[in-house]
């Protein structure tokens, strides 16, 4: 069976804003084409008259985007903004950002060093189980991981990857996930720190879960890491995990 392919894009450094605004424009032109119809030529030989006939829709395309963001701080649609540990003048004077999303989750940093991945899947195509796919994303950063020689974990009714999870005082997050889904087209994703400046998450309580610790590829291996050869890394897990080819451009 033929794999699904995804395209891929790499957004370079951009703000959240504009991220943002572009993957609703994805999910909207998705959504779309799912309740599209299209009109159809009468057979040769057949007293067919209709010209147009519904259909199951447009094929819907999927995405992969990389991106970098500015400094920003997002909250969760459920999250609590006492998370926050900075006034509104406090973020101005620091020039770091706030959006309140339409995400699940709650607060996080987006920075600098930072590999932010936004998939824009129809999961029709990958499995109607919300809670399956984010397994799947976190399998892609714990096989990351496993390439650079660490153990990534899962931490039980906390969505994400950590490192020493279950070792009290040892807890460590190094890729945060929040993903939204309507029509099961998803957006939002994961944040996976690489030389991520982690004296950002010191002004939030990361994930709403106090007493743990945000770490990040950098911090673990003793030296920065390559930014490329991490987005490469984790390029490879999503085609293995997700049983789908990354491609620049799909021609219908």
């Amino acid at each position: 069976m033929e794999k699904e392919k995804i395209i891929f894009r790499d957004l370079g450094l951009m703000e959240y804003r504009a991220a943002w605004d572009y993957q609703e424009t994805l999910l909207r032109e998705n959504v779309r084409r799912k309740s599209s119809t299209y009109s159809r030529e009468p057979a040769v030989n057949s007293e067919e008259t209709l010209s147009t006939a519904p259909d199951s829709g447009l094929p819907t395309l999927h995405y992969l985007l990389f991106v970098e963001h500015p400094p920003v701080y997002t909250l969760g649609k459920s999250g609590n903004k006492e998370n926050v540990l900075l006034s509104d003048e406090a973020l101005k004077e620091k020039n770091i950002r706030f959006f309140h999303t339409n995400r699940g989750g709650d607060i996080t940093f987006h920075g600098a060093g930072q590999v932010v991945g936004y998939p824009v899947l129809d999961l029709e195509k990958f499995g109607t189980d919300i809670g399956k796919y984010l397994r799947n994303i976190e399998e892609v950063i714990i096989l990351t991981l496993a390439d650079y020689g660490i153990k990534g974990h899962r931490s039980a009714g906390e969505t994400g990857v950590w490192i020493d999870p279950d070792v009290q005082g040892k807890e460590r997050k190094i890729c945060a996930i929040g993903v939204r889904c309507s029509r099961w087209i998803t957006m939002h994703g994961f944040a996976f720190n690489v030389n991520t400046d982690l004296s950002y998450f010191n002004h939030i309580i990361p994930c709403g879960i106090s007493n743990k610790q945000v770490t990040s590829l950098e911090k673990e291996l003793g030296l920065p890491a390559d930014m490329e050869e991490a987005k490469e890394t984790i390029r490879k897990n999503f085609e293995r995990v997700f049983d789908a080819e990354l491609v620049s451009e799909i021609f219908l």
